[in-house]
């Protein structure tokens, strides 16, 4: 059985409607191996860039079809 594995992405938004990323600002870490080492991350991130009402990262699940290929 395969393990997810999961990525914080994000960066800077043309609004705070956080539609349409600001090209240059898009950031991608990980993988990690568990949501709670990622919610690490983000939490980390999100605190960092708190006062930037644009700026939003979430975290995401990489499919278990992408890791057996």
């Amino acid at each position: 059985m395969q393990k997810s594995r999961f990525w914080v992405v994000g960066g800077e938004y043309t609004s705070c409607d956080c539609e349409s990323l600001i090209q240059g600002t898009e950031r991608v870490v990980g993988p990690f191996e568990s949501r709670t080492e990622a919610e690490r991350t983000w939490r980390i991130l999100s605190e960092d860039h708190r006062p930037q009402a644009q700026v939003r990262f979430t975290i995401a699940q990489e499919p278990s079809s992408a890791l057996s290929a």
